[in-house]
């Protein structure tokens, strides 16, 4: 199974509605660059003319430019492995990759990280300030739900935090099958891993919902993660500018705004049940 990586230089106003349109064309794993972002999309729902469409019609409207490869699956890791270095959150969380020295006892969560195709090692702000605010949430024996896991980082987190139900899904098989090798690595066994999407969950309530993803995925499921959540709800994935709509959205389904953070524009927020 082998993905085509698309790189696109594009300023940041646009890498959002980018992200949602080459979605809408079967792309479905993005990760924010300097020059702008990079998708990828599998081999087998790729179609060519769609994309030369999309990036014709933007063409038109901002200064871009793009081009694309074939990522084979067994080349991912060592692609990866050249870029990635160990990062800390809040000098509580230290993320490596298994080639990395341990980080000592300075660090009271240390989490091994190989990903795949999957989004999620800590280094984009968003996964970082996610778990920014995990560390200021007792997680003691609770539940925790993470939708769109990417590489399972938030859930072992979770773990390592002391809850003691956690379950994790997401849409991209390749996520599903990182995320479980990275549970092994962490020996966070108790996180449970499935694919799908939040529509396909058994119905249950959890003390925590985590979600990391875009804004048009949010503002069309936050009514949803409510129906999930007794207590916190932590959302992450979109800019500053866009959490008026991201509040709104959650207060209309019983949710009030606690917290917000941000960082290089993007931000993460707390909300709690009424």
């Amino acid at each position: 199974m082998d993905y085509f990586e698309l790189s696109l230089s594009v300023e940041p106003d646009f890498s959002e509605i980018l992200m949602a349109e080459l979605a809408e064309i079967g792309f479905d794993s993005f990760v924010e660059t300097d020059e702008g972002l990079q998708a990828y999309v599998l081999e087998s729902e790729f179609q060519e003319r769609d994309l030369k469409q999309l990036m014709e019609t933007y063409a038109e409207k901002t200064p871009m430019s793009y081009s694309l490869k074939k990522i084979e699956k067994q080349n991912w890791n060592e692609e990866w492995e050249s870029n990635f270095s160990p990062i800390e959150v809040l000098d509580k969380v230290y993320i490596r990759a298994t080639f990395h020295e341990p980080a000592g006892e300075q660090y009271e969560h240390e989490i091994v990280i190989t990903p795949k195709m999957s989004f999620g090692t800590g280094h984009h702000e968003t996964t970082s300030q996610v778990m920014a605010l995990q560390l200021e949430i007792d997680h003691k024996d609770k539940s925790v739900l993470d939708v769109g896991t990417g590489t399972g980082i938030l859930a072992i987190l979770a773990a390592k935090l002391g809850a003691t139900k956690i379950h994790a899904f997401d849409i991209d098989e390749w996520s599903v099958e990182n995320t479980q090798e990275n549970i092994q690595l962490n020996h966070t066994d108790l996180v449970t891993i499935s694919l799908g999407t939040i529509d396909s969950q058994k119905a249950e309530v959890y003390d925590i919902v985590l979600a990391n993803i875009n804004r048009n995925i949010l503002l069309e499921e936050i009514p949803k993660y409510a129906t999930f959540t007794s207590d916190y709800l932590l959302l992450s994935g979109f800019y500053e500018h866009d959490i008026a709509d991201i509040q709104a959205k959650a207060e209309a389904n019983g949710l009030k705004k606690i917290k917000h953070i941000s960082k290089n524009n993007w931000a993460a927020v707390v909300f709690r049940k009424h």
